[in-house]
């Protein structure tokens, strides 16, 4: 067990936040936290962490304990990285004691070939020896290779690692700061929305690396695929309280319906017991002939333990999508055409050439790495962005509506009401009141100017607009972006429920899952369509890469035969032939290198040559050289090969 923590209490201005929470935190744990925005969730990380201490209940109750030497790694939303340093300087931190090691070795080997005194000697090779295993027992012979898969994996491939982290970007600098993070790999690592800012291949790589990670891990994260392929258990922080829910995401929402619906009848059966009890005992407590068993009546239901009321602690909006008349079968034809970014000087083409279809009632998601265009093609299609080439056709009868991932078609300085008014000025406050309600901006939210609401405030107002305009086709950018869970899940509902064409791009690949019916791969070559969601496009990818290494060992084998049938000189045969021998000498030598080498270890270790201090110093000298012959003769290998 690495974390226990019972009976906490957490108080803000005299109201509690958290009540009564109990859970542990087993090795091997992968717990996903969830909760609606402000719940707690943040400050039971803050306790966790120790930044923030908890409070007990009167008779003094509540503990939270950590185990013995229990390390704990958190992702700071500041990054926590030193703005001066190169990525290679960041990403060697976590390895600082193991590299001190190393070159203290490399000391130490230098001095006991010169040293001619026994004692110091003999202090020397004991501290070689104690550095050697510990470094060998935390694989410090790979730490290259760990930076650089963990590098890769987060998006650095290309990157220069000498480039100081000041001149990366934000969402550059959240990647490395993970990066660093998985690399130090604690007992116990709590990512707080570690989704952000990275794209799908990305996102892939980090989900298969946690699933090997070693340790337990906590996620705060509103990526609910992220959450159903990694985690074993569900931490939901409701009314206060947490409940804890075995299996993944999906596991938890089913859960979580089942309980609410027990709930629900147990509350309800009780309530129709009491209300006979008290019917019966109204009834008869004034008659002799009955008044004792109204009394015994009075006895049962006092004895009652009452269940609470089971309550809807938060508010879900409602979002419903209509439509007036359908359009034709083609909903749009993109032919040929170019996607171009900037003007002058400054305009990139993004896309030569490329062409696809929508039909009526599909469900089409565009994906693609960051930067790619999936949006520039989504304001391409709407004649927002221009074309040199191509055409780009819409049906009849198609009335569109578009959902900007930044809002920006949103007046700043209108109230919430009056952009309502602004687009549809025939409807009465009522009317206008109404339908923001429906999506939770109620009282004085309508009042509020736009460029004050928060993201998700924002995003919940053109969900509003979206469903006034009663669109048989909509286009959407990023629409869960900025909202929390619930709010996700009510969403994602009223687009499945939704019998219009849908046109999307997104990140949130439980929403792409869910929803999608095809999906559209954006790539620098091209755009290419997959039929089905978004498992089954991964099914397709991954046998696509398959099928090209099969072809490609196919051609290379092909290609090898074709050339071992050509003609060749007397010179170019007995150079082929040198070249084997040599191949065949190098293996040989190796495989001899490589006994030695074990050999020597096994010496260096054994009583009677640690005892000798001159002797050990000696063979510690001749292992390093028998070391680097090795590897030079590997690296003359595999030119050869």
């Amino acid at each position: 067990m690495l974390i226990n923590c019972e009976n906490l209490y957490k108080y803000f201005g005299g109201e509690v936040l958290l009540s009564d929470i109990n859970f542990t935190v087993e090795d091997k744990d992968v717990i996903g936290l969830v909760g609606h925005n402000g719940c707690g969730k943040s400050t039971l990380l803050k306790i966790i962490m120790g930044y923030e201490n908890f409070d007990k209940t009167p008779d003094g109750k509540g503990i939270m304990s950590i185990a013995n030497k229990v390390t704990i790694g958190f992702l700071a939303q500041n990054s926590g990285l030193e703005s001066n340093n190169t990525i290679e300087d960041e990403m060697k931190k976590p390895f600082e004691k193991l590299l001190n090691a190393y070159n203290r070795m490399k000391e130490l080997e230098k001095s006991m070939g010169s040293l001619s005194n026994e004692n110091t000697k003999k202090e020397l090779s004991d501290e070689y020896s104690e550095l050697s295993s510990y470094f060998e027992a935390n694989d410090g012979y790979r730490i290259d290779v760990k930076i650089s898969t963990v590098l890769n994996g987060m998006g650095f491939r290309d990157f220069d690692t000498d480039r100081i982290i000041d001149n990366l970007s934000g969402g550059e600098k959240t990647r490395l700061a993970m990066a660093k993070l998985l690399l130090e790999e604690p007992d116990l690592l709590i990512l707080d929305e570690p989704t952000n800012h990275l794209d799908l291949d990305t996102l892939a790589w980090l989900e298969d690396y946690l699933k090997g990670y070693k340790g337990a891990i906590i996620i705060v994260s509103h990526d609910r695929y992220f959450l159903n392929k990694l985690c074993t258990k569900i931490f939901e922080i409701e009314n206060k309280r947490l409940t804890i829910y075995k299996g993944n995401y999906s596991s938890y929402v089913a859960q979580r319906e089942m309980n609410l619906e027990r709930q629900n009848k147990a509350y309800e059966i009780q309530q129709r017991e009491i209300a006979k009890l008290e019917d019966y005992i109204a009834k008869n407590k004034v008659r002799a002939s009955t008044a004792n068993m109204a009394k015994s009546r009075q006895h049962m239901l006092d004895k009652i333990e009452r269940i609470e009321k089971p309550i809807n602690y938060v508010k879900p909006p409602k979002i419903r999508l209509e439509y007036d008349y359908e359009p034709t079968k083609d909903i749009l034809t993109v032919k040929n055409c170019d996607l171009t970014v900037g003007e002058g000087e400054g305009k990139k083409t993004l896309l030569d050439s490329f062409s696809f279809e929508v039909k009526r009632r599909e469900k089409v998601s565009i994906i693609g790495r960051n930067g790619i265009g999936k949006t520039s093609i989504l304001r391409l299609v709407q004649g927002i962005n221009k074309h040199s080439k191509g055409s780009i056709e819409w049906a009849n009868n198609v009335k569109s509506a578009y959902f900007e991932q930044e809002n920006t078609t949103l007046d700043k300085n209108n109230t919430v009401i009056d952009e309502v008014h602004k687009l549809f000025p025939r409807m009465t406050d009522e009317q206008v009141r109404k339908v923001l309600g429906s999506v939770l901006l109620t009282g004085d939210d309508v009042f509020k100017q736009v460029g004050v609401l928060s993201g998700g405030e924002r995003a919940k107002l053109c969900f509003a607009i979206l469903t006034l305009k009663r669109a048989n086709v909509l286009i959407l950018d990023e629409p869960t972006n900025h909202l929390d869970l619930l709010t996700k899940e009510v969403l994602e509902q009223a687009l499945l429920e939704y019998e219009g064409t849908i046109i999307l791009v997104s990140h949130d690949r439980y929403l792409l899952n869910r929803l999608s019916t095809r999906i559209i791969e954006v790539t620098e070559s091209g755009v290419k369509s997959y039929n089905g969601n978004y498992d089954g496009y991964r099914e397709q990818k991954a046998n696509e890469s398959k099928s090209y290494e099969n072809d490609n060992y196919e051609n290379e084998r092909v290609k090898r035969n074709s050339k071992q049938k050509q003609y060749r000189t007397k010179e170019q045969r007995a150079a082929d032939v040198k070249k084997k021998q040599r191949i065949k000498e190098l293996e040989t030598e190796i495989e001899s290198l490589e006994q030695s080498i074990s050999q020597l270890e096994e010496e260096i270790y054994a009583p009677e040559i640690a005892a000798d201090y001159e002797l050990c110093a000696e063979k510690c000298i001749e292992l390093e050289e028998k070391k680097q012959i090795l590897d030079n003769k590997l690296e003359e290998w595999a030119e050869l090969e």
